[in-house]
């Protein structure tokens, strides 16, 4: 009798780096900073804080020189309602009363305008108008005009679409501190490189808050009482970071998706980095347990999708998420169903924990979520295995999704404050383009550091590959095109930013932004993520190593 052999299944292995950092690492892992005596001694501090700020009120640029530091250096949270109080008196007072702006020196329109933009008032760019007149007699050796300088340039990435005053701005004083920057020395040196890598509104505030504070103490005229309690803050929020790694450390350890699933990339540590870099603040805590799990799910599902499944275990697998039909697993191979009853039991509990806390039943938009976010995998693979090649707006019109920030803000969404599924069905509707732009730019930057090494070994081309086909463009002018591409994004995202703050929470608004930042953060110096050296500095310093 014939014996019939059955050709095993081709499957790409991506060489994934290991993970550095191993379970009893960090379960072994403690901080100093916690207990009744620091969070007395962190109270005691914020209330002088309260009576510093006090103090400033009444003098524009005092007021704006201290919500600037309390932003930067991590701790402007503690004081929203003074913040608050202090722009609006200030709007009301300085930036509707056209005479008063009109008198206004450079630096402090500059310096008023970013941050008011930035909480959400909508100052109208002419504010900035006459900047040519004062910019052409600006003296680059002289550190208040290289501050008026930064304070523009930094002003400039509030932009919206066709804003061409600040356009402008942008160009003339990118130059200038490029041109200049040897002629400076000190604090005003350390921010322009730091301004010339990232702006500040580009870069994300946990990690902006641990370089400040160190730039900060060492500045002639710095509060001591600021940096105490940034410091303390600092540590005493790694402390409760550090709790939540290893809580979802237990879950993963659990799921042993690290040992069953091994072509997948083991991440953990760096999925938590992620959760942080969209808010870093105690209250978020449920938050980020969570976002480190949808995280990790969201990895795993591209390692299936991307390097590992066949076509027809791949449209198996789509089915049986849109089915949601736990007893049809025993359809899927093996590796396939520890995938998906993870997968399956994770989510059903995250939708437990989000009722137990705001007593909403969501499941049924969790489900639907991540049911679109695998069928843009399954439209990938399919373009993979037939060989297609989507033109770039093709691509980004799936892509957006499949990078995950829209499966991302629904969790985020759903621990908003809602008193009905529908007003938050109806605040994700509204919410719709805000979700488009922050996603796109976290895609192109994803793709900008990823898309070389995922080409090699086979995948479907990324936004540079699908722009580079469409036009003839080369390499170099496809990725200045889609840098150009994330610049106009952010533009759009930064109008609907300011808009959405009548309509959704701050807290909501600011995760939301802080997505595309953590993106192009971790995707700054190569795949932060695919390879965790690039992040390990980082790691140890935001959730390892306290200041003090």
């Amino acid at each position: 009798m014939a014996v019939t052999t059955v050709e095993p299944a081709f499957r790409r292995l991506a060489n994934n780096d290991p993970t550095l950092w191993s379970f009893d690492h960090i379960q072994s892992l403690s901080s100093n900073y916690t207990g009744a005596d620091h969070v007395k001694r962190a109270n005691a501090l914020k209330e002088t804080v309260k009576m510093i700020i006090r103090r400033q009120m009444g003098n524009l640029s005092t007021t704006l020189e201290i919500i600037d530091d309390l932003q930067r250096l991590g701790i402007g949270y503690h004081f929203n309602d003074e913040i608050h109080d202090m722009l609006k008196m200030i709007y009301d007072h300085h930036y509707e009363n056209d005479a008063k702006w009109d008198a206004m020196d450079l630096n402090l329109k500059a310096l008023g305008f970013r941050i008011l933009r930035q909480h959400g008032y909508q100052v109208p760019q002419d504010i900035l108008c006459n900047f040519k007149d004062k910019f052409q007699n600006l003296k680059p050796h002289i550190m208040e005009d290289m501050v008026v300088v930064l304070n523009l340039y930094e002003a400039s990435y509030h932009c919206f679409k066709n804003e061409s005053i600040l356009d402008e701005i942008r160009d003339l004083t990118t130059n200038f501190l490029k041109e200049n920057l040897g002629n400076v020395d000190g604090d005003i040196s350390l921010l322009v490189s730091q301004a010339l890598k990232f702006p500040l509104h580009w870069r994300v505030p946990r990690v902006e808050a641990k370089w400040y504070i160190e730039l900060y103490e060492k500045r002639n005229g710095s509060n001591p009482i600021l940096i105490k309690f940034a410091k303390l803050d600092f540590d005493m929020s790694q402390a409760i970071h550090l709790e939540e790694l290893k809580h979802t450390s237990r879950w993963w350890k659990n799921l042993r998706w690290d040992d069953k699933l091994s072509f997948a990339r083991d991440r953990l540590v760096e999925h938590f980095m992620w959760s942080l870099g969209f808010s870093y603040r105690p209250q978020f805590s449920l938050g980020r347990k969570i976002l480190t799990m949808v995280n990790s799910l969201i990895t795993c599902v591209d390692d299936v999708y991307d390097v590992y499944g066949t076509l027809d275990e791949l449209e198996l697998f789509a089915d049986i998420v849109d089915r949601w039909d736990v007893n049809a697993i025993k359809e899927l191979p093996d590796y396939m169903k520890i995938c998906f009853l993870g997968f399956y039991n994770t989510i059903n509990a995250i939708s437990y924990n989000i009722l137990t806390e705001t007593g909403l039943i969501v499941l049924p938009y969790l489900k639907k979520a991540w049911t679109d976010y695998v069928k843009t995998y399954m439209i990938e693979a399919r373009w993979y295995h037939s060989g297609y090649k989507p033109t770039l707006e093709e691509y980004l019109d799936n892509a957006y999704v499949s990078i995950g920030g829209p499966v991302i803000l629904m969790h985020v969404m759903c621990l908003s404050s809602f008193t009905s599924t529908q007003q938050m069905l109806e605040c994700m509707k509204d919410a719709e383009n805000i979700i488009h732009y922050l996603s796109l730019i976290f895609r192109l930057a994803n793709d900008l550091e990823t898309s070389t090494e995922e080409i090699a070994r086979g995948d479907t081309p990324k936004s540079i590959q699908c722009y580079m086909h469409e036009s003839g463009a080369t390499e170099e002018e496809a990725r200045m095109h889609i840098k150009n591409l994330i610049l106009k994004t952010w533009k759009k995202l930064n109008k609907e930013r300011v808009s959405g703050y009548s309509r959704f929470s701050k807290e909501f608004i600011e995760c939301a932004t802080n997505i595309p930042r953590m993106a192009q953060f971790m995707y700054n110096e190569g795949d932060g993520h695919g390879h965790p050296y690039i992040t390990e500095t980082h790691v140890l310093s935001l959730l390892f190593n306290p200041i003090q």
